[in-house]
């Protein structure tokens, strides 16, 4: 089932609009890659909170009018049985358009970061969240720094 901002889990029904929308944004894409519906509603409401709490005013004024949530679509899905992501690692790779955040057995990134710094600042929320680990590498590739969470 897509979620938009008119039909969307129960459990959102307390978040305020732009962080539900946010919420329903993640929780879209992760079902997407592979997460299982009733795993993924709660870690994208618990993501979509931090990211709330983060962001500027700007930021968050600048959400609120960008339209509709991220749909999703069986016609667009990239994978037919795409195994669950929530065992796997966060990396930190250097990205064409700097910094990348992806899982590890992710094809593509989740998120793309000017810096560095935001980069394993995401990654590590992301992490914690999973209750898996966390892979910061150099420019070159090698491992910078590991953290178990």
């Amino acid at each position: 089932m897509t979620w938009t901002m008119n039909d969307y889990p129960s459990s959102m029904k307390n978040l305020n609009y732009t962080t539900r929308k946010k919420a329903i944004d993640i929780a879209n894409s992760m079902v997407d890659e592979g997460y299982d519906e009733g795993r993924a509603i709660p870690i994208a409401m618990e993501q979509a909170r931090e990211w709330a709490q983060n962001a500027s005013k700007d930021e968050l004024y600048q959400y609120k009018d960008s339209g509709s949530p991220t749909q999703r679509s069986e016609e667009g899905k990239k994978y037919d049985d795409n195994p669950e992501r929530l065992e796997e690692g966060e990396h930190v790779i250097l990205h064409e358009n700097g910094w990348a955040v992806r899982s590890s057995e992710a094809e593509r990134p989740s998120h793309v970061y000017e810096n560095k710094d935001d980069a394993v600042k995401r990654a590590r929320e992301i992490a914690r969240n999973k209750g898996t680990y966390l892979t910061v590498h150099k420019q070159d590739g090698a491992i910078q720094d590991r953290q178990s969470y």
